[in-house]
């Protein structure tokens, strides 16, 4: 499908260069001379790399609608993950670095979302949020509040994360997978 080079949102993902990217950032410019365009912010969707890209109204790209589908993850053998299709019932293998950063999140059981395109795995969507219990905290100094209101925990994952000083091991809590943040004290 193709698409007006000033028409690219941020989400969207183009094949552009012989490769698939996904737009990050986009701002329309209006020079003094000459003709408006727009500027893209691109990531490469298997590597991660970036490219800061021009289009101009009258081109146009490619936009690439990729496949979702529903997985639950299985095991971790080696550097590679198994994940099992919602609807096939097929084991579906990918490298640990496709999932990147958050699949220290990984659980047994967990519902992800697998994008494809043409066939071939490019990423996995872990939910947003994920209950970790906290395995070791430092203690809380007191009169430290002037600074910071929050101290490093290490959770049942390895990964640290800073939480409220109320928090103590044991706990379990409530992280953002993308980037560790703490939510709140989980429910359960």
């Amino acid at each position: 499908m193709k698409l007006n080079g000033n028409a690219i949102k941020p989400g969207n993902v183009i094949e552009h260069k012989s490769r698939l990217w996904v737009a990050v950032k986009t701002s329309h410019v209006k020079p003094g001379k000459g003709g408006a365009f727009a500027q893209i912010e691109l990531r490469d969707i298997r590597d991660g790399t970036k490219l800061n890209e021009r289009f101009r109204a009258t081109e146009s790209v490619e936009r690439v609608i990729l496949d979702e589908a529903q997985c639950t993850y299985l095991y971790a053998e080696g550097d590679t993950h198994i994940f099992m299709h919602g609807e096939t019932y097929e084991q579906i293998s990918i490298l640990a670095e496709m999932v990147g950063e958050p699949a220290a999140y990984l659980q047994d059981g967990m519902s992800v979302t697998l994008m494809s395109h043409e066939g071939e795995p490019i990423s996995v969507s872990l939910p947003e949020q994920v209950s970790v219990t906290v395995v070791e905290a430092d203690a809380v100094v007191k009169g430290q509040t002037a600074s910071s209101s929050f101290k490093p925990a290490i959770v049942d994952n390895g990964l640290r994360v800073m939480v409220p000083p109320h928090i103590e091991a044991g706990t379990r809590i409530v992280v953002k997978t993308e980037d560790s943040a703490y939510v709140e004290r989980a429910k359960d």
